[in-house]
């Protein structure tokens, strides 16, 4: 047993067993922890307060890397990492979406010289729990985003947002991944699957956000995650 345990600590080390140890009232359908909203202009936009816990004499942040990927080859699903570096300006090292302009083949046809809104892809671990739980046989890097994140409301965050991994990268989100029939490849069903409607009818993509590198640096499972929002009037993110 650790030693917060023998103290009585609730929240043993692994952070498996911390996430069971929340109340279900803390749970979201996006995302675990404390979130809130506020106005800002008349954009309502959610948040996620990124709750942490001690635990034995360390802090364990809630708000964290899951896993990396990336693959050189215009595929759907991307391999994960034990680290990949994000270059300022360009996306991540290596991965087939890198540039200043559109990588993506389907833009790259019909407007090559536009700039690259999405040179990073990441997807909140918390839809994968999701999707295994009806039976799709999806892995971190399945779905084809770079990082995979756990404890991030992804899809509340407003256009603009930069969020800091590690200690140098910056991400700034720059819009929603729009869910394609390319995921059907991967397995049948799985582009539906990623969409859904809210209570007042309105879709909801649940693919993953994009955005560009804002500043480089190493990046890699267990990484915290910290949140700037833009200055207000915030805007949501809508597909790019």
């Amino acid at each position: 047993r650790s030693e917060g345990q023998r103290l009585g600590n609730p929240f043993p080390r692994s952070f498996q067993a911390i996430r069971r140890n929340l109340p279900e009232t803390r749970r979201r359908r996006r995302g675990i922890g404390v979130r809130y909203e506020t106005n800002h202009g008349q954009v309502p936009v959610r948040l996620q307060e990124g709750p942490r816990l001690f635990d034995g004499g360390m802090t364990v942040s809630l708000r964290r890397v899951a896993a990396v990927s990336v693959t050189p080859e215009h595929t759907l699903s991307k391999q994960t990492q034990a680290e990949i570096e994000l270059v300022e300006g360009l996306g991540v090292a290596g991965d087939s979406h890198m540039g200043e302009t559109v990588q993506h083949r389907s833009r790259v046809a019909k407007t090559p010289l536009l700039p690259n809104l999405r040179q990073v892809h990441l997807i909140h671990e918390e839809l994968i729990d999701e999707l295994r739980a009806r039976g799709f046989a999806v892995f971190p890097g399945a779905l084809g985003e770079n990082i995979t994140t756990r404890g991030v409301a992804l899809l509340d965050l407003p256009a603009g947002t930069r969020m800091r991994i590690g200690a140098s990268a910056v991400i700034e989100l720059t819009g929603l991944r729009n869910p394609c029939n390319q995921l059907n490849t991967f397995q049948a069903g799985l582009m539906d699957a990623v969409i859904d409607r809210d209570d007042a009818g309105n879709l909801v993509r649940k693919a993953g956000v994009m955005g560009v590198v804002a500043a480089g640096g190493r990046v890699g499972p267990g990484d915290d995650i910290r949140i700037d929002l833009p200055a207000a009037p915030c805007r949501p993110l809508e597909p790019v």
